[in-house]
């Protein structure tokens, strides 16, 4: 019998992936791997910010989360290629949706965060 997860409770393994969700590189880089398997290098260059130590860390706990697969293919020098894995692309569609809301609600972000800003913050 399944065990009941609850989010809501401290101890709950869900959470972990809440966290793991909730990191920026990840989304982006679950977003930019949905749809195609990616070499290391052209995922550092797509996504702009990210530096090679985090985008590895990022890629780790990906793959260790069963969310990313690594392929290396003995090339010289070695080939490193990544793609979302079943488990992954069964995520791909929400990360995206997420992902582009952001695009398409930032200006309103941007007017309300002016606005709070503009009274005083939350002491006024």
């Amino acid at each position: 019998m399944a065990m009941p997860y609850d989010v809501f409770a401290a101890n709950c393994p869900t959470r972990l992936v809440l966290d793991r969700l909730a990191d920026k590189w990840a989304l982006l880089v679950l977003e930019r791997l949905r749809g195609e398997t990616v070499r290391f290098n052209r995922l550092r260059r797509d996504v702009e910010g990210v530096s090679q130590k985090v985008l590895s860390q990022t890629l780790k706990r990906l793959e260790r989360d069963g969310l990313v697969a690594r392929t290396v293919i003995p090339t010289v020098p070695v080939t490193v290629e990544y793609a979302l894995t079943p488990l992954g692309l069964n995520l791909a569609d929400t990360v995206s949706a997420f992902a582009h809301w952001a695009e398409r609600n930032i200006e309103a972000i941007l007017a309300a965060q002016a606005a709070y800003d503009g009274r005083g913050g939350a002491g006024a």
